[in-house]
């Protein structure tokens, strides 16, 4: 069975992708893969407000549990993404990466993920 390492080096090696973060819904780095100029606590720390605020606004519009949000920031996608109660995963990449793949492999990775964390 792949570790929590092993799937975010997966996602990091993806063309485009800057940093794969797996945190605790408190914020705290679980495992993380960055580019040298990101800081992957900082990131990680700032994560779970973004997602309560998009899952709250999910609820609001009778939307669901918010499962991922894609935030785009001048040179920056940034992907945070529901992988368990207790886990999530942020993916930050330039915009010329190819999405809908990555998105497909997030939602597969999810099951690996949730298990794992």
């Amino acid at each position: 069975m792949a570790s929590i390492r092993d799937l975010v080096d997966a996602v990091r090696r993806r063309d485009g992708v800057e940093a794969a973060i797996v945190l605790g819904r408190d914020g705290l780095l679980v495992d993380g893969d960055t580019v040298s100029y990101l800081d992957g606590e900082q990131v990680a720390a700032h994560s779970p407000a973004v997602f309560s605020a998009a899952d709250a606004l999910g609820k609001a519009a009778r939307a669901g549990q918010l499962q991922t949000a894609v935030l785009e920031f001048p040179g920056t996608i940034a992907i945070i993404s529901a992988m368990s109660e207790d886990a999530l995963l942020v993916v930050l990449a330039r915009p010329t990466a190819a999405l809908p793949p990555l998105l497909g492999e997030l939602r597969r990775l999810r099951q690996h993920i949730a298990s794992l964390a």
